[in-house]
C-alpha cells in the first residue's frame, strides 16, 4: 500500500482538492503557484467524484464524498487538510424510506450563501437535492424538486441521472439552480418549495422534439457572483448564456472546434470571462484533433480564443470531466483541470502560459481550488519574480549554472593582487616604453646617416 503523506497549509497559501476514481489528493502552493506540495491518497480505492472547501465559520474545513460500488457513497470533513477525516458508520445523506430510493453517488458538495455559514448543498444520484442547515451534521431531503412531476420522466445521461451542479443565488435571494442530467435546468425562487423548468432555446438533439421543455442533458452551468442572473451552460450539444437567470438561453457556440464537452467554469472577478474544453463528439470523447486545448472567452461568449501555451498539441487525446475545471481567487486566477488520463493541468496568470502540476494520477473526475484565507490580501509575486525563485529551485540548466566550477588538473595558480605601489610602479612603465621605443628609432635614423 502507498504511504500516505500529508500538507501543511497556512494562511494565504493555493489549495488544490483533486478527486480520482481511486482517492483524493490535497495539494497546496504560495501565491507563486509555481511548485506543489501533495498530500494523500486519500479514500485509496474509493471514487471520489465531489470535494469541496469551506471555510465560512473561521474553520478550514474540507469535504469529500468517496464512493465505492461495495460500501455505498459516504460524505466525510476533515478541519486539519486531511491528516483527519470523519469516519461516520452509516452516510449522513440518504434517502428517506417512503421515497424507495437509495443513494448511489454523491456528485456535488456546495457551501451555501456567506450569511448563512451553516447551509451546505448536496447534488446526488439518483438525482435529488439534498441540504443542512447546522454544518453538515443533519440533511433532508428537499421534497419541492423531488416531488416535482416532471422526475419520473428524467432519463439518465451516460454518468447516470445525476443533480451535479447546484448554484444557490449569491444575492441572497430564495432562489437556487440545479442542473439535471438528464433532465435539464431547474429554479426555485421560493426556497426549495416550487421549482420550474429554464430550459427555453437549450436543445436535445438526440429527442424527436430538439427543443422540449426539459429533458436536456445539461452538463455544466456556472454562474458569477458579481452577475447573479449572467449564467453559461455547456449542454450535451451546445454552448449558451442566459442573462435573465435561466429564463430563455440562446446559442454562444462562436468559433470553437466543437460545441460538445463538459467541463466549464467562469473567472473569478470578471463576469465576462468564461472556460471550457472542448469535446470531439458524444461518440469520440477526446480533445478534437488530439490537441489539448482551453477554449477562453472574454466577451460573454461572442467569441473564443485557444490557450495552448504548454499545453501538448500532438496525440492528445484527453477528456476533461465537468467538475475537472476549476479556478482561483487570486488575482491574476489561477486555472486548473484534470484529465481522465490522469494529469493535472494549472496556468497562475488566467490560462496565458500552462504547466503540468502532477500526472500519474488514477483518472481525474473531480478539481476545485481555494485560498485560505483572504484571498484579496494575498500578495501575488510578478512574474519575472516567481519564474527566477522556480528557477533557482529546478534541476536542469538552470541549477547547474548556479554550480561553483572544478579548478582543472595542472592550472596554474592565481596571481596575488598586487599592492597600489606595485600598480603605480607598472603604470609608470607602460608609459616609459613608448619614449624609449622612439629614442632607439632616433638612434638608428642617425646611425645610417652618418654612413
Amino acid at each position: 500500500m502507498v504511504d500516505v503523506r500529508h500538507v501543511s497549509v497556512k494562511e494565504g497559501d493555493v489549495v488544490l482538492l483533486v478527486g480520482t476514481m481511486k482517492g483524493a489528493f490535497v495539494l497546496r502552493s504560495n501565491a507563486a503557484r509555481a511548485k506543489w506540495d501533495v498530500g494523500g491518497p486519500y479514500f485509496p480505492g474509493h471514487a471520489v467524484y465531489a470535494l469541496a472547501f469551506d471555510q465560512r465559520s473561521g474553520r478550514p474545513r474540507l469535504w469529500a464524498a468517496p464512493g465505492s460500488d461495495h460500501w455505498g457513497a459516504m460524505l466525510s470533513s476533515s478541519d486539519d487538510f486531511g491528516r483527519t477525516w470523519t469516519k461516520p458508520e452509516v452516510s449522513l445523506i440518504r434517502f428517506p424510506e417512503d421515497t424507495g430510493a437509495a443513494l448511489k453517488r454523491i456528485w456535488q458538495i456546495r457551501p451555501g450563501p456567506a450569511d448563512e455559514p451553516d447551509t451546505l448543498y448536496a447534488g446526488v444520484e439518483p438525482a435529488a437535492l439534498f441540504e443542512s442547515h447546522d454544518g453538515g451534521e443533519t440533511w433532508s431531503l428537499v421534497r419541492g424538486l423531488w416531488n416535482h412531476p416532471h422526475r419520473e420522466k428524467w432519463q439518465p445521461g451516460g454518468g447516470g441521472l445525476c443533480l451535479h451542479t447546484i448554484l444557490p443565488d449569491p444575492a441572497g435571494r430564495a432562489r437556487i439552480t440545479v442542473a439535471i442530467s438528464t433532465g435539464g435546468v431547474y429554479r426555485t425562487d421560493d426556497g426549495g418549495h416550487s421549482w420550474q423548468p429554464r430550459n427555453h432555446g437549450v436543445r436535445a438533439q438526440f429527442l424527436p422534439d430538439p427543443h422540449p421543455e426539459f429533458g436536456q442533458c445539461v452538463h455544466k452551468v456556472v454562474q458569477h457572483p458579481s452577475h447573479p442572473d449572467r449564467l453559461f451552460l455547456q449542454n450535451h450539444w451546445g454552448l449558451y448564456r442566459s442573462d435573465n437567470g435561466g429564463d430563455s438561453w440562446r446559442d454562444i457556440a462562436n468559433g470553437v472546434p466543437s460545441d460538445f464537452g463538459f467541463a466549464m467554469v467562469g473567472h473569478p472577478h470578471d463576469p465576462e470571462t468564461v472556460y471550457i474544453v472542448p469535446i470531439e463528439s458524444d461518440e469520440f470523447r477526446c480533445t478534437p484533433e488530439g490537441k489539448l486545448r482551453v477554449f477562453r472567452s472574454r466577451d460573454g461568449g461572442a467569441s473564443w480564443e485557444a490557450l495552448t501555451d504548454g499545453l501538448p498539441q500532438e496525440h492528445a487525446l484527453e477528456t476533461v470531466l465537468r467538475d475537472a475545471l476549476a479556478a482561483d481567487p487570486l488575482n491574476p486566477a489561477g486555472i486548473y483541470f484534470g484529465t481522465r488520463g490522469g494529469a493535472v493541468w494549472g496556468s497562475a496568470d488566467g490560462g496565458h502560459h500552462w504547466r503540468s502540476v502532477l500526472d500519474g494520477l488514477p483518472p481525474v473526475v473531480c478539481v476545485r481550488a481555494a485560498v485560505v484565507g483572504d484571498a484579496s490580501k494575498v500578495r501575488v509575486p510578478k512574474p519575472g519574480v516567481a519564474k527566477a525563485a522556480n528557477a533557482r529551485r529546478a534541476p536542469g540548466k538552470a541549477s547547474r549554472a548556479k554550480a561553483p566550477r572544478r579548478k582543472a588538473r595542472g592550472a596554474a595558480p592565481k596571481r596575488k593582487a598586487r599592492s597600489a605601489k606595485s600598480r603605480a610602479s607598472a603604470r609608470k612603465r607602460a608609459s616609459a616604453r613608448p619614449r624609449a621605443a622612439a629614442k632607439s628609432r632616433t638612434r638608428r635614423a642617425n646611425a645610417k646617416k652618418r654612413k
